[in-house]
């Protein structure tokens, strides 16, 4: 198949999110990033200039169904707001992108934010401080059980209290709902009863390596890798099913015994912020819709790619009509 006709493929499917049935429920992080820009990322001790301060709407599991929603999904939010500026402006723009914030929980304090540099190549740093993310607890996991019941999969990462997304997943998994955990803020050591209640795994290539204890390539080529041993040592590890991303290589497939690798799709970047939550808000839109794991990554290489041509997390995200101009299709 050309690479023209794959594109109209995927934009092909990726026009069928909005016309699926069945919903998507995250639970977990939403932050207010305060970003800045620089020709270059400070060393530790060092002080570099940056351009203005800008206050953009984040949190990996806000961005993760944003990106969704953008997309056509439908996406029902649980998490928690604090009582400040931000939590107006964190919910006012998933509003925006069209997720339900209705089940989102109000509590004293402050929301959580993030502290972002970026460089003149697009690479970022990034400090989380949890604030209302925190108080994310099993109590109210319980009260709003029925988000994720009624839902067809649930995005989970790791930044909220690890009690409530364990509770999550287990909810969900009792209920037939397929779950998606995104290993970020990187833990080493993933709770057994979360690896037992969850389906797939999302991770980054260095992340994968140390949680299997897998050595990376010395060259750096991820194309060379043996993939059928990384699959085996997944299976030991609880994982049928994962996706590895590899930044600007792509990213694979397992699902089972069977292996995918997909291209990457090439763009000017601006600013990688948020790309990966976006690559993972499409990854459960398309299964939510009825995608196999490897069409979905596909597609969330095309929405992810745009999101990196943007400043931002959630302010790059694209909807459909946008995504298929900058591609041409």
């Amino acid at each position: 198949m050309s690479q023209a006709s794959n594109r109209d493929e995927v934009f092909s499917l990726l026009e069928s999110f909005a016309s699926a049935d069945e919903a998507i429920a995250v639970v977990g992080s939403m932050n207010a990033d305060y970003t800045v820009t620089t020709e270059r990322l400070p060393k530790p001790g060092e002080t570099v200039n940056a351009g203005p301060l800008r206050v953009l709407p984040g949190g990996k599991s806000g961005n993760q169904a944003a990106s969704a929603a953008r997309i056509g999904a439908r996406v029902r939010l649980l998490g928690a707001v604090g009582q400040d500026a931000n939590a107006e402006f964190l919910l006012g723009k998933l509003k925006d992108a069209g997720v339900d914030v209705s089940d989102v929980l109000h509590v004293p304090g402050p929301s959580g934010t993030t502290v972002i540099t970026v460089d003149a190549n697009g690479e970022n740093t990034i400090v989380y401080s949890p604030g209302s993310n925190a108080k994310v607890d099993v109590d109210y996991i319980h009260d709003h059980a029925s988000v994720i019941t009624e839902a067809a999969v649930l995005g989970l990462c790791l930044e909220s209290p690890l009690p409530a997304v364990i509770e999550s997943a287990r909810i969900a998994h009792a209920a037939g709902v397929k779950v998606l955990v995104n290993d970020s803020p990187f833990i080493p050591e993933l709770p057994a009863e979360l690896i037992a209640n969850s389906d797939i795994l999302l991770v980054n290539e260095h992340e994968m390596s140390q949680l299997l204890g897998v050595d990376e390539p010395e060259d750096g080529d991820w194309d060379g890798m043996d993939w059928t041993s990384v699959a085996a040592a997944l299976h030991d590890f609880g994982y049928e099913q994962a996706v590895i991303t590899l930044g600007g290589d792509g990213s694979v497939v397992i699902d089972g015994e069977t292996v995918e690798r997909i291209s990457p799709v090439r763009v000017d970047a601006v600013d990688t912020t948020g790309c990966g939550d976006s690559f993972m808000g499409t990854i459960l839109a398309g299964l939510a819709s009825g995608l196999t794991l490897g069409r979905s990554a596909q597609v969330a290489s095309y929405v992810s790619a745009y999101a990196a041509t943007g400043s931002g997390a959630q302010a790059s995200y694209g909807d459909v009509r946008q995504i298929r101009e900058l591609f041409g299709v």
